[in-house]
């Protein structure tokens, strides 16, 4: 009963982090980016350019609605319904709030508006930006807002691709075709570009803040009560290599840890009480792979033609 009341409630924190993360997705569209007719990139970007394209006959709530209706279909067979119903979640709440945010004048940052900037620049890095960090909370909670998020998951489903890096060069073709509309500028196409370069450097941030990772090497005379602290306290693995320190040729244990980056503060505080003279030397890791963090991620699904004589399912060990 225990195991299901913690179940429940953790679905239900999953779906209101999704929820904020869709609105200040549609945010930043809707009162920014849509309203000075900056087309940002990946789905919405080219619902953007539809609805200029159309003088605002296909408005970005249908096309939005009508395209990622085709792409779950695909993204329910390969990534499971865990993913698609999130991501059901996500596309409905968007498709409601790009169909009814329009109506709300004061919300849109033109002119005669509270929000209103005056310069377009900013007004894209701003969009960019807010962009970056509701894709960023939705990813983090396995949804999409449709469009490129659902093609840039699938391919990290096999492949260790940055979701930052596909949007980068997916989204160079999409905002260039803002140029096939009559009337629109280099310009356009600029402003375009601003707002998707801040959201693609800013969502590996946002979306793997947590997931940052550092390699720590702890050098202690008490290094049994600081193993055992790490190990039962922040439940992370902890490796003690034999060395010998050259000035006083004595025979000394160095710890090796594989830490998340915010639990760094965690464990000084707590290194300082047991050791105060110990010494620690932190350095980030930029890639971490196996039990406890990231999925080994090859792309390859035929083992047999990596290690030669191996099957399938079976191990060297």
């Amino acid at each position: 009963m225990a195991l299901l009341r913690k179940s429940i409630k953790e679905t239900v924190w999953d779906y209101l982090v999704l929820f904020l993360g869709t609105i200040i997705y549609c945010i930043a569209w809707e009162s920014f980016l849509i309203p000075n007719d900056i087309a940002s990139g990946g789905l919405t970007g080219a619902c953007t350019i539809i609805q200029i394209a159309t003088g605002g006959a296909i408005p970005v709530s249908t096309s939005f609605f009508v395209l990622n209706t085709l792409l779950l279909l695909i993204a329910f067979l390969v990534l499971g319904k865990g993913f698609g119903i999130r991501s059901v979640f996500c596309i409905l709440l968007s498709s409601l709030i790009f169909k009814v945010m329009p109506s709300f004048e004061w919300l849109k940052c033109v002119e005669g508006q509270f929000l209103y900037l005056g310069n377009k620049f900013v007004v894209a890095l701003i969009g960019g930006l807010l962009e970056s960090v509701g894709v960023g909370i939705i990813l983090s909670r396995d949804g999409s807002t449709g469009g490129s998020d659902i093609v840039a998951m699938m391919l990290n489903k096999f492949w260790p691709i940055s979701p930052g890096k596909f949007y980068l060069f997916s989204d160079l073709f999409i905002i260039a075709t803002i140029l096939l509309v009559p009337g629109r500028t280099f310009q356009d196409m600029v402003f375009g570009y601003v707002a998707m370069i801040t959201f693609s450097f800013m969502v590996d941030f946002v979306l793997l803040g947590r997931k940052s990772t550092a390699q720590v090497l702890i050098f202690s005379e008490k290094y049994t009560e600081i193993a055992d602290y790490i190990i039962n306290v922040l439940d992370r693995g902890v490796t003690a290599i034999n060395c010998i320190g050259w000035y006083t040729q004595k025979d000394r244990k160095v710890l090796l840890i594989i830490i998340r980056k915010y639990q760094i503060h965690d464990m000084t505080k707590v290194i300082k009480q047991i050791d105060p003279n110990a010494f620690m030397s932190v350095a980030p890791a930029s890639s971490v792979f196996g039990e406890g963090f990231e999925e080994i991620k090859t792309g390859m699904s035929d083992l047999k033609n990596v290690v030669p004589g191996v099957k399938q399912g079976e191990s060297r060990g």
